[in-house]
């Protein structure tokens, strides 16, 4: 099968969407299928780079580790044709999401959209950030999800909340799977002493995107009260963004910096050795759709300690695996505590906990989840589009690209009223 992938993240940049696309890259390349990445550039982007297309970008968009696509060049299409995608995959709504849709109508070629992120968490990078604009994200991701030919949701909780929002799409329920073997060696004694940190402390760690839609501030304060109150226990934050300097902050002005470590983005071996480096993972983000750190933690046998919320509630079992803390813990002090009541248990409880936790991660295996993934490619391409004769195919073409140029302002204009309407409901 021949498969176009079309994100606005993709590696060198680090952060869930980009890792999810290199996972299912990875994963249908090794099964034989060829896939063809599109996506933006990124600083420190390889020169040897095979079967990906790079588009010309703005680099940190606002203040963030985003970038913003330019126009898409004319040699794309060019290669699109060459390349024949049976499948084209879109992994944003956005920016390049919009040059998926119009790939995908002006060849007929069936459109696969996941939803991966909850987009109006992320308004905050957009200058004139209000409620009116969030209300305006969700109506134009929903419509986008219903040009689609298939939405993939990363859990059930998101798939029932794009149903919520009125997504009609037909939906499969795929997440983003973890490679077991990647998580079954690394060295967390060897990672301790590279970092200075005791052999016998108790580590609760954080790893991810520094960005401020994931609590961090939260999560900085409730590790900061966690140190000062085990002053043996050592913190360990993984990964780059924005919120860097803002949390360094926070554990300086508790006085525990000197017990953090901050190590910034790792890969392979050093990542798997930095999650089992730790006794708990902290994670209070409530913006996810999936929270695949949580699975990779789980995946190297370490425990987790997170707020209720979705991504969060379909991984973790409250004491069997992890903590899940309700709105009643949902504090500082709350959180704190959940973080204790992992690391204060006996040796034996502990290591059931890290068993247990392994034992979740493997049902969320990435063959499991490519599995799920190619069996919806496939049914698409058995059912294919209605065939154009081929002496009409280049006027055919033209009116589809016209069309979807109308379906993208449509599906725009629609976000904009419907998001004006609301608005005015609301101040009434």
């Amino acid at each position: 099968m021949r498969i176009l992938m079309v994100t606005n993240t993709f590696a060198p940049h680090v952060g869930g969407v980009a890792r999810s696309v290199t996972a299912f890259t990875e994963e249908y390349r090794r099964r034989g299928h060829r896939v063809v990445v599109v996506a933006p550039e990124f600083p420190g982007t390889p020169d040897d780079e095979e079967d990906v297309i790079r588009i010309k970008a703005f680099q940190n968009f606002n203040g963030s580790d985003f970038s913003v696509v330019l126009k898409p060049p004319l040699h794309l299409a060019r290669a699109v044709d060459a390349f024949r995608p049976d499948i084209i995959h879109s992994h944003h709504p956005f920016l390049l999401g919009s040059t998926a849709l119009r790939l995908a109508r002006s060849r007929r070629i069936a459109l696969v959209f996941t939803h991966h992120t909850l987009y109006e968490r992320y308004t905050h990078y957009v200058p004139g950030d209000s409620s009116a604009l969030k209300r305006f994200i969700v109506r134009l991701s929903t419509n986008y999800a219903n040009l689609c030919a298939r939405v993939f949701a990363p859990s059930h909780s998101t798939a029932r909340t794009l149903r919520e929002r009125e997504v009609q799409a037909p939906m499969s329920v795929v997440p983003t799977g973890v490679r077991m073997s990647d998580f079954a060696s690394g060295h967390g004694g060897g990672m301790r002493a590279a970092l200075g940190i005791p052999e016998d402390a108790m580590v609760v760690g954080y790893l991810g995107r520094l960005a401020e839609e994931k609590n961090l501030r939260f999560l900085a304060d409730a590790m900061a009260r966690f140190l000062l109150e085990t002053p043996a226990a050592y913190a360990l934050v993984v990964g780059e963004g924005p919120m860097r300097e803002g949390m360094q902050a926070i554990f300086a002005a508790a006085g525990v910096a000197d017990r953090v470590r901050f190590t910034g983005a790792l890969q392979s071996l050093l990542l798997a050795s930095a999650y089992k480096a730790m006794d708990v993972f902290a994670f209070a983000s409530t913006s996810e759709t999936q929270g695949l750190v949580l699975a990779e933690a789980m995946a190297a046998g370490t425990p987790v300690v997170a707020l209720d919320a979705p991504g969060a509630r379909e991984i973790i079992q409250d004491r069997v695996n992890g903590r899940l803390l309700a709105d009643a813990d949902a504090n500082v002090e709350g959180f704190c505590a959940g973080i204790a009541s992992i690391t204060s248990l006996p040796v034996a409880m502990r290591r059931q906990l890290a068993i247990n936790a392994h034992q979740t991660a493997s049902q969320l295996s990435l063959e499991r989840c490519a599995d799920r993934a190619l069996t919806a490619y496939e049914s698409m391409v058995a059912h294919p589009l209605r065939p154009v004769a081929e002496v009409d195919e280049a006027w055919y073409r033209t009116v589809r690209l016209l069309s979807a140029e109308w379906e993208l302002l449509s599906a725009t204009m629609g976000a904009a009223g419907r998001a004006l309407q609301r608005g005015v409901e609301i101040s009434k």
